[in-house]
């Protein structure tokens, strides 16, 4: 049994109910506030049918609480240091990587692989991966040289605490262990030519049609007045969606999806992608700084393209709903499969931080 089922199973039994497994009994460095402030909306919501019949929506609360202890036991364990020489790198990798967040990208990856009949260990490695690029993006977004912010999820960032120099490095190192974890420990239930298929995919989410090239178009539309919704689009296509989508892509390859499967999550992933960013856009000034755990109101500041400066606040919250829409949209062809997907598509744009 790996190390993270052991742990997971080892955290799980120490729970007096697994099956009602609470923020309370997860260890301080894994809880996620931002995901559990949310449980009344998700969980107490309720819609109608076509029959008139009301019909309780999918328990997304519960269905990440049975998912969350193997996922923060397995990202633990994937930034264990095995020597005293790596401890301070491995500290400052465990500092961001451990310090919350929603895990919306590991759940998806879950959640797809499930989708086509594969099990938590067929995907845990690509879910885990695709949160440990994510860390690593944050980490890099937040030097002096990019975003130049102080607090992320609530804590000062990690350059803050460990030095630009430890903090750059501690990146690459999450970046470069996320590619040795897949091709290590993902499960030989997964063949070969999908392991193959996952690293090609995290290649591309990280570079210049990824992350990388996101990120760079991003800094160049600072400050400009010409910047238009296209480039807006094509900044969060690449900087934002590119990790959702290898989230649920690389969760559907390892569950054994078809190409046509595999296109129709791409779909919902990108439209679910920009949801998700003109949600953040929203929040960015609309909520406090308490609230959203970083440095509300940063993008305004820095004169960063948005949707609500190009297309005002009330547009942008119709644009976030018809993205979402969009995104569910593409996963009608799964049925009752799907429904741990659209439910996270309505908690994106449904969020407060």
């Amino acid at each position: 049994m790996v190390n993270w089922v052991k742990s997971a199973v080892l955290a799980i039994m120490m729970a007096s109910d697994a099956a009602t497994f609470t923020l309370n009994k997860i260890s301080p460095r894994c809880r996620t506030p931002q995901l559990f402030a949310t449980r009344e909306r998700v969980d107490e919501r309720v819609a109608e049918n076509t029959d008139g019949q009301t019909e309780e929506k999918f328990n997304l609360m519960g269905y990440i609480m049975e998912k969350l202890p193997y996922v923060e036991a397995a990202l633990s364990d994937s930034v264990k240091s095995d020597c005293p020489q790596s401890d301070s790198l491995c500290k400052s990798m465990e500092y961001s990587l451990m310090a919350g967040g929603k895990r919306v990208r590991p759940i998806i990856a879950l959640a797809a692989c499930e989708m086509f009949g594969g099990s938590m260990e067929d995907a845990m490695p690509i879910a885990v991966a695709t949160e440990m690029i994510h860390t690593f993006s944050l980490i890099h977004d937040d030097l002096p040289a990019m975003d130049n912010d102080d607090m992320r999820r609530g804590k000062p960032t990690n350059h803050i605490v460990y030095g630009e120099d430890v903090a750059i490095l501690a990146g690459d190192a999450l970046l470069s262990s996320a590619f040795q974890l897949v091709a290590e420990k993902t499960p030989d239930t997964v063949s070969v030519e999908r392991k193959l298929e996952l690293i090609i995919r995290m290649g591309k989410a990280c570079g210049p049609m990824g992350l990388a090239g996101g990120q760079v178009h991003d800094l160049e539309c600072e400050g400009k007045n010409d910047v238009t919704l296209t480039d807006l689009r094509w900044i969060h296509h690449h900087k934002t969606a590119a990790l959702l989508e290898l989230a649920a892509v690389g969760g559907a390859i390892a569950g054994g999806a078809t190409q046509a499967e595999v296109d129709a999550l791409q779909k919902f992933a990108v439209d679910i992608g920009l949801a998700f960013q003109v949600a953040d856009d929203i929040l960015d000034v609309t909520q406090t700084s308490e609230e959203l755990g970083k440095t509300a109101a940063k993008d305004l500041d820095s004169d960063k393209a948005t949707f609500p400066k190009l297309m005002g606040l009330e547009e942008s919250k119709l644009e976030a709903k018809r993205l979402s829409e969009e995104a569910k949209s593409a996963l009608a062809m799964f049925g009752d499969r799907a429904k741990p997907l659209l439910a996270i598509a309505d908690f994106i744009i449904e969020r407060k931080n």
